[in-house]
């Protein structure tokens, strides 16, 4: 828009859901950089929220075609059939009367006791949250908290891991921070969860396998073996996050080498991207504050084992402490499979572990799984559906938030055609991060 030599240009700093193409969509909180220019140079008026009603031509790939829907739907299916088919695997022996009746004889205190130790394994995994965050901004406890149990309920609720996309883009929304930064920290609590609980599970083959009741060698062979990988995989990952973040400027060559392969609009988003992640590796050029928020790791997942071993004692399953060593590396392996919750996988390993290695009973053994499995995602599900309510999001919109906050992190903005509805202007909004880190709650 120009008036009187003038010149205003409007860019959306969000990527946003839109009704079709050139289509008008109400933007609940849309962030719009206005620059102000007059001859030469331009100058940035603070970013504003509004109440925009706005419209502009899609390019092409802003809305998901008929195949991306078709393959979003087939995906889904196939986790449906791993659910149903693992549930299945999991009853297959159960007496359901009999699973009821050890469920409602479970000792209360030892339940309480576990649901206690699940609590404490939160705080601590917001706890070392913060830590990897700290050298790119400070985050409040709360914060945090609320962005990682809204990630959680989200993973609980619906396929995919879109949890673990979620929680950064919710985390940037309210703090002055990159959002492809704060995903690079959920890669390395991704990868610090692996390498303790591979290092736990090495401390059990160590000095506990020889203890257990009653094990096929060959199921013992597959564990280690499933050990050893993932610690190469893990150990692997640490060192090239460790080359990316203590030697920005080979990443910065590698990086622009591939911006020259590609067309100019993805190689500058994907430069953008990789940069700011790099940056939220900060902590591993810091290995004493790094070295502290790995040590976290282990109380969080000890948490876990306790949680595993006092479930199994108010069923009457003689679990020895160190066997929740090994049901702990077994629930992480199902949970690996993708169904919402861990649902079906979680439950089929925790049995199959008590009662093929432990020698419990089918009926304890189910029961045990349904309770642990309740009391793991149960709580913290109904929380951050709370906690959604109060941020004004449903489950459509934290997908859409994870999905196309994350394909935006990193991407330039894009002109649009902005008008305002009668009544309402545009009101002051605080600095953001930077230009490519704001998802809009649309």
């Amino acid at each position: 828009m120009s008036s009187n030599g003038v010149t205003v240009t409007l860019r959306l700093m969000a990527r946003s859901r839109l009704g079709g193409h050139g289509s008008p969509s109400r933007c609940r909180q849309a962030v719009i950089d206005l620059s102000v220019g007059h001859t030469p140079g331009t100058r940035t008026i603070a970013p504003v929220e509004c109440g925009w009603t706005f419209t502009t031509g899609c390019q092409s790939g802003s809305v998901p075609s008929r195949k991306h829907r078709m393959r979003g739907h087939f995906r889904t299916a196939i986790v449906i059939v791993c659910t149903f088919a693992l549930m299945a695997f999991f009853l297959r022996s159960a007496d359901l009367a009999s699973v009821w009746s050890h469920i409602r004889h479970a000792r209360l205190d030892l339940i309480i006791a576990a649901f206690g130790a699940i609590a404490v394994s939160y705080v601590v995994r917001v706890r070392r949250w913060q830590r990897l965050l700290a050298p790119i901004g400070q985050v409040g406890f709360a914060p945090a908290a609320r962005a990682t149990v809204i990630g959680f309920a989200t993973t609980a609720v619906l396929p995919g891991r879109l949890g673990e996309l979620l929680r950064p883009y919710l985390l940037a929304r309210h703090e002055r921070l990159s959002a492809s930064a704060a995903l690079a920290t959920i890669v390395l609590e991704r990868l610090l969860d692996l390498i303790a609980v591979v290092l736990l599970f090495g401390v059990f083959l160590l000095f506990f396998s020889g203890d257990l009741p009653q094990t096929d060698p060959q199921v013992l062979t597959v564990l280690k073996v499933v050990g050893l990988v993932a610690a190469v995989g893990a150990g692997t990952m640490l060192a090239l996050l460790v080359v990316a973040a203590r030697a920005p400027d080979r990443v910065a060559g590698v990086v622009a080498q591939v911006e020259r392969r590609l067309p100019q609009r993805f190689g500058a988003a994907a430069s953008r991207f990789v940069m700011k992640f790099s940056a939220g590796l900060g902590i591993v050029r810091q290995p004493g504050r790094f070295m502290r928020a790995f040590a976290w790791s282990f109380p969080l997942w000890l948490c876990v084992c306790v949680s595993a071993w006092c479930v199994c004692q108010a069923f009457g399953i003689a679990l020895p402490p160190a066997g929740s060593l090994l049901l702990m590396m077994l629930m992480v392996l199902g949970v690996s499979v993708p169904t919402p919750a861990g649902v079906g996988g979680f439950h089929a390993a925790f049995q199959v572990g008590l009662t093929g290695v432990y020698g419990a009973p089918v009926d304890a053994a189910v029961g045990a799984a349904l309770v642990l499995h309740a009391l793991s995602f149960g709580p913290v599900t109904l929380l951050g559906i709370v906690w959604m309510a109060r941020e004004g999001l449903t489950f459509r919109s934290a997908v859409d938030l994870a999905t196309s906050g994350g394909r935006a992190s990193g991407r330039g903005t894009e002109p649009v055609a902005v008008s305002a509805p009668e009544g309402h202007g545009p009101t002051p909004s605080r600095p953001v991060a930077g230009e490519d880190e704001r998802a809009a709650g649309c």
